[in-house]
C-alpha cells in the first residue's frame, strides 16, 4: 500500500452554527439555524407548511448556546494542535459578518473573531480550511428575500465572500463556498433558505437557488483568485456511494438516474464549469425546462472561467436503489435514507457504516472530475458513556475510522490525489441532523446535555490519543492495542 502523501492535511471539521454559540453577541445578527428547534422532531417541524422562521418559546434551541466556542477557541485549538493537525475546517458564520446579510460595512468585532480563530490555528502551524456558508444564511435574506431562489442573494453573498476573502486571503489558502450544496434536494431549509412557505416544495425554485449559488460561488473563487494566486478554492458536496439493489436492469439505471440527480449535478457544474448534458431530462422529470430558469450568457461565462480548483466532499454512508417494490427494509441516512443494505452494519442512529464505499467515492469521483478530492466530513455519531474514572473509551469511534482511513489509503493506491481528511467532527458539537449533543462525534467530549445543561467543560476520549497517534505516523500506525490516554 501506498504512504500517504507528505503534505496531508489531516484535521478535523466543525461548523460555526454548531458550536459557537454566542448567537446574539457582538453584534451577530440571526442565522436560519436559530430559528430550527433542537431535537429529533426538528426536519419534520421545519418542513411543514406552517413553519414561518420564528422562535418558537415551547421549542429548544442548542445552537443558541453550541459548545460556547466562542469564548474557548483558544482551548480548543489548543487541544486541535496537541492531536497533530495539519488543517482544521470550520466555516464564518455570515450573520456575525453582516448581521442582517445585507449591509453595506461589516460587523468588525464578527470580523476580528475570526481573525483571532485564524490566528490561532496559524500559531500552532494548523492550516485554516473556511466554509463561506455552511447552513448559516442570514435569517434577514430568508425571511425578506424568501432565500437563494432570489437572485438579489448572488450580489449579497459576493460582498460577503469579497469581504472575508480580502480581509484573510493572505492568511488562509484553502476555501470552500457552499456546505453540501447538494442536500437541498431534500432539505432547500438549510442550504437554500426556503421552505414550505417560500417555495420550498417547487422544484424549479430549487434548481434555480443551485444557479444563484453556482454563480455566487464562481464570484468567490474569482475574489480569492485575484486577491492570492495561490488560494485553493473548492466546493462541497454529500456523496452516497449508490448502488443497485440487484442486476435488475431498472434497478441499476435507478441507481445512475440517482447519482445524476443527486451526486453530480452540483459538481458537474461547480468542477467542469458547465451544465451537464442530462440537465434538460432533469428538469423534464420535474416539470419545467432550462428555459423557464433565469441564467443569463454572462453567468455561464462567469460558471464556466471561474470553476473550483478541488472538490470536497462529506462521506457518512452509502445508499442503495431498488424501486421494483420488493423490498420494504429501510435504512436512515445523512439528508438522505433509502433500502436497507443487507451486507452492512448501522450506527444507533440507523446510518450503514460503509468504508469500501469511501473508497469506491473517490475512485468514481477523480475518474470523473480529475482535479484533487477533499474529504472534509466522515465520521460515527454516538452515544458516549463517561465512565467513573472520567475516561471515554470510543473503540466503536476508532474503528469506524480506522476503517474509512484504510479505505482512503486504498484509493492512494489506485492513483487517486486526496488532498486531506477532516472528520467530523474534531469535538462534539449540536447535531445538525436532530439538533442533539447526545449523538456526538467528536475526539474531544463537552459538557453538554441536549437540554443545554453542563459546564462546557472539554475532556479527551480514547479516540483523541489513538487519532494522534495517525496523524504522527503520516497514517502508517493504525494500531489499536496499547492506547495510553
Amino acid at each position: 500500500m501506498m504512504t500517504f502523501p507528505k503534505d496531508f492535511l489531516w484535521g478535523g471539521a466543525t461548523a460555526a452554527n454548531q458550536l459557537e454559540g454566542a448567537y446574539n453577541v457582538d453584534g451577530r445578527g440571526l442565522s436560519i439555524d436559530d430559528a430550527i428547534p433542537g431535537g429529533k422532531e426538528r426536519m419534520s417541524i421545519v418542513q411543514s407548511p406552517k413553519f414561518d422562521w420564528k422562535i418558537n418559546p415551547k421549542y429548544t434551541y442548542p445552537n443558541h448556546k453550541g459548545i460556547d466556542h466562542y469564548h474557548h477557541y483558544k482551548e480548543d485549538i489548543a487541544l486541535f494542535a496537541e492531536m497533530g493537525f495539519k488543517a482544521y475546517r470550520f466555516s464564518i458564520s455570515w450573520s456575525r459578518i453582516f448581521p442582517q446579510g445585507d449591509e453595506v460595512l461589516p460587523n468588525e468585532k464578527g470580523i476580528a473573531f475570526y481573525n483571532d480563530v485564524i490566528d490561532e490555528c496559524l500559531k500552532y502551524g494548523i492550516q485554516p480550511v473556511i466554509t463561506l456558508s455552511h447552513y448559516e444564511l442570514p435569517l434577514h435574506l430568508a425571511k425578506q428575500y424568501g432565500g437563494w431562489k432570489n437572485k438579489q442573494l448572488i450580489k449579497l453573498f459576493k460582498h460577503y465572500a469579497e469581504t472575508v476573502i480580502n480581509r484573510f486571503g493572505n492568511k488562509v489558502k484553502y476555501w470552500l463556498t457552499f456546505n453540501e450544496i447538494n442536500s437541498a434536494a431534500s432539505f432547500p431549509f438549510m442550504s437554500q433558505g426556503m421552505i414550505a412557505k417560500t417555495g420550498a416544495n417547487n422544484k424549479k425554485n430549487v434548481f434555480q437557488a443551485w444557479h444563484n449559488q453556482f454563480v455566487a460561488s464562481a464570484y468567490a473563487v474569482k475574489a480569492a483568485h485575484n486577491m492570492n494566486p495561490k488560494i485553493q478554492v473548492g466546493n462541497m458536496i454529500i456523496y452516497a456511494t449508490t448502488y443497485a439493489y440487484d442486476s435488475n436492469p431498472i434497478n441499476q439505471l435507478a441507481a445512475v438516474k440517482f447519482n445524476q440527480d443527486f451526486n453530480y449535478y452540483c459538481a458537474d457544474v461547480q468542477v467542469r464549469g458547465k451544465y451537464p448534458s442530462y440537465s434538460e431530462s432533469l428538469y423534464r422529470h420535474y416539470g419545467f425546462t432550462g428555459a423557464d430558469l433565469d441564467r443569463t450568457q454572462e453567468e455561464l461565462s462567469l460558471l464556466k472561467q471561474y470553476h473550483v480548483d478541488f472538490l470536497s466532499f462529506s462521506y457518512y454512508m452509502s445508499g442503495v436503489k431498488e424501486v421494483t417494490g420488493k423490498v420494504d427494509e429501510k435504512a436512515s441516512g445523512n439528508m438522505l435514507g433509502g433500502t436497507k443494505n443487507p451486507f452492512l452494519k448501522e450506527s444507533e442512529w440507523g446510518w450503514q457504516i460503509d468504508p469500501t464505499g469511501l473508497r469506491i467515492a473517490l475512485d468514481e469521483l477523480y475518474d470523473r472530475y480529475q482535479v484533487p478530492l477533499f474529504i472534509v466530513e466522515n465520521g460515527l455519531g454516538a452515544k458516549d458513556n463517561v465512565n467513573s474514572d472520567g475516561k471515554i473509551n470510543d473503540d466503536y469511534r476508532i474503528n469506524y475510522l480506522k476503517s474509512h482511513i484504510q479505505a482512503i489509503q486504498g484509493a492512494i493506491n489506485d492513483g487517486v490525489p486526496v488532498m486531506g481528511y477532516t472528520p467530523w467532527s474534531c469535538i462534539d458539537l449540536v447535531s445538525a441532523s436532530t439538533g442533539e449533543m447526545s449523538k456526538r462525534y467528536g475526539f474531544i467530549y463537552v459538557d453538554m446535555d441536549d437540554e443545554g445543561h453542563g459546564t462546557f467543560a472539554r475532556s479527551k476520549k480514547k479516540s483523541f490519543a489513538w487519532y494522534k497517534q495517525v496523524i504522527s505516523s503520516n497514517g502508517l500506525n493504525l494500531s489499536t492495542e496499547n492506547i495510553d490516554y
